[in-house]
């Protein structure tokens, strides 16, 4: 993680663009405050100069407006001119308000389509070992209920405590202006209110932070049950997976109600304080009323901004209460946008991929792990079929990994050359694109099928399409759904068999034309025959192609121009079929076993 990523520099990312709505917002937020503010004073006018005659508590004078006594004497004669001066500063504060809210929503959303576009890139370029130590569910969160969090901090909550700020101190000035007593009782609460709200401020976001951690892990529940459902009911295990959501949903829903009785205290003693100041504020602004050092229009104005004060100065403290919760869910996002994305190195390469491929004195180890690769050294000659045979766990889907770069071999755990020219130097975007890869378990996208195989190309030919089905032997699949090659084949392909799902994966292997092409135990849900006839039409079609064939079975393996033998993370065995088969080994032992399973299938067929 980049310690130099802070939350003010990721904030100054997401900000970009929506900057200025947010100030215009600013701008009319504070305007209105004026507006606002000048009713009470039209009206402790109107009591007071207008109907009462009491120019002596007023200035002699009042900006644009010129003498008082004049204005006042002006004003009686044409008492409308009140009204209208009300009606005025209504319609100021509304249009005001309308651009305020009109400025803050276009701000909003250019703020959350900034902060969704920038995630998701990131996301993108993320290493493949960062997304597997986070969980789905985990990620989503944070993209979205996260996302928002901060989005409504921003629109809302910021904007709101600068327009609360402002309008406090507007208040209070013209509050002391009028009588400096009530505005000290009025001022005293503000402080009070901010220092309980600090008070609160760690424990409501402690309480957030388990909140939002353990909604990623319901979340990661429910997206694993949602897409794992044919298992699931494979198995009968709906009332298992139903108690793991249950319990987690449990926990979770305990949490929130934890907040929500530490929120609900925090309210309660905001409240409280709003009544007592107000309930101060009325009983001394009587007093002094009685006494004549506060006037009937002061009083009524005081009392007014006494009551605007209240929305304003506990939303202040709930303002502090919220930036908690924001602050987590930034910390959150930042964790993203801190971690460290794939860069090419200076200079980086493009060298032709076509190439023989070297693995020099490779060793890896998964993080926390011991190490699953030991020293293994093999070269794969140029347009051959090279095969790899190893138990489960002896490191085969590593050793394509780590030349897809998926995982990056630390400086001093060997070397993998294409050509003569270390992969770490080689663009790594190029790496990708000259490489393909087609996985045991296929991802296939909620699309049709004709948009799953020819998502590797940008532009592609219908006919292109077709011969890579026809490659993959998928075609004839393919003429028995009625929409053929728009058939949709549903999130993750669940509505296609295994072999099916492993076809469609390598048609569209095959679209992207590669130099280099590995089938990582991706025939496995394919009969042996099928699984020939794959084989023979790529090296008909594809020739002049590098391909590495990942299996169990012998069949798949035994035509390969070269096969190494992976034991416990070391080659064990290399050679051709015959070469191997001379030899009582590993391979030998598991042909003779795969074979007389067969030919015992075979005597059992009626």
């Amino acid at each position: 993680m980049d310690p130099s990523i802070t939350n003010a520099a990721v904030l100054k990312i997401f900000l970009r663009g929506s900057k200025r709505f947010f100030l215009a917002a600013l701008f009319f937020s504070l305007t209105s405050i004026l507006f606002e503010l000048l009713l009470p004073q039209i009206v402790r006018f109107t009591v007071d100069a207008v109907l009462s005659g009491k120019y002596s508590d007023l200035p002699d004078t009042l900006p644009l407006l010129g003498n008082v006594q004049k204005l006042a004497e002006f004003t009686a004669r044409h008492l409308w001119l009140a009204g209208v001066a009300v009606l005025l500063t209504g319609l100021g504060t509304a249009c005001c308000r309308f651009a305020f809210e009109v400025f803050n929503a276009m701000g909003a959303e250019t703020l959350i389509r900034t902060m969704r576009d920038n995630l998701f890139r990131h996301l993108q370029n993320l290493p493949f070992a960062w997304h597997t130590k986070h969980q789905t569910g985990d990620i989503i969160q944070r993209c979205t209920a996260d996302v928002m969090m901060v989005k409504n901090f921003l629109s809302d909550q910021l904007t709101s405590f600068f327009r609360t700020i402002a309008f406090i101190s507007l208040a209070l000035f013209f509050m002391f202006q009028m009588n400096a007593t009530l505005a000290v009782i009025a001022a005293m609460m503000i402080p009070v209110i901010v220092l309980y709200s600090f008070s609160f401020h760690k424990l409501i976001g402690s309480r957030f932070f388990q909140c939002d951690v353990n909604e990623g892990i319901l979340s990661t529940i429910v997206q694993e049950n949602l897409t794992g459902v044919r298992v699931i009911r494979a198995f009968g295990r709906e009332s298992f997976e139903l108690e793991k959501f249950r319990k987690q949903n449990e926990v979770f829903t305990g949490l929130w109600m934890k907040l929500g009785k530490v929120l609900s205290v925090f309210w309660m003693c905001g409240d409280l304080l709003a009544i007592l100041q107000i309930l101060t504020i009325i009983m001394v602004g009587i007093f002094l009323a009685e006494q004549d050092k506060l006037t009937s229009g002061e009083f009524i104005a005081f009392v007014s901004y006494n009551v605007m004060l209240e929305f304003p100065v506990r939303h202040l403290g709930r303002m502090l209460s919220e930036m908690s919760k924001a602050g987590i869910s930034m910390q959150r996002i930042r964790e993203i946008m801190a971690a460290q994305v794939e860069q090419d190195p200076p200079n980086a390469l493009m060298p032709p991929m076509n190439r023989d491929i070297a693995f020099n004195h490779v060793s890896f180890a998964y993080p926390g792990c011991d190490p699953l690769i030991r020293d293994v050294s093999f070269r794969i000659k140029k347009g051959t079929f090279f095969g790899i045979l190893g138990s489960i766990g002896a490191g085969k889907s590593t050793l394509v990994h780590l030349l897809c770069r998926l995982y990056d071999l630390e400086p001093d755990n060997g070397t993998i050359t294409v050509g003569g020219v270390n992969i770490r130097d080689i663009s790594l975007d190029y790496l990708h694109r000259n490489i393909s890869i087609v996985m045991q378990e296929p991802f296939l996208f909620s699309r049709t099928l004709k948009e799953n195989i020819a998502i590797t190309r940008d532009e592609i030919d219908m006919e292109d399409v077709r011969e890579a089905a026809r490659t993959a032997c998928l075609e004839e699949s393919i003429e028995t759904f009625a929409d053929g090659f728009d058939t949709v084949v549903g999130e993750r392909g669940v509505t296609l068999s295994g072999g099916q799902k492993q076809r469609t994966a390598i048609a569209r292997m095959i679209v992207q034309h590669a130099p280099i092409m590995i089938f990582d135990d991706s025939l496995s849900a394919v009969d042996a025959e099928t699984d020939a006839m794959i084989r023979a039409a790529i090296r008909e079609k594809l020739r002049g192609t590098t391909v590495i064939l990942i299996s169990h079975r012998i069949a798949t393996l035994m035509e390969a121009d070269s096969i190494i033998v992976l034991s416990r993370g070391q080659i064990a065995e290399s050679g051709t079929h015959a070469e191997l088969m001379k030899s009582n080994g590993i391979y030998r032992k598991n042909y003779e076993m795969q074979m007389n399973r067969s030919a015992a299938a075979a005597e059992v067929q009626p």
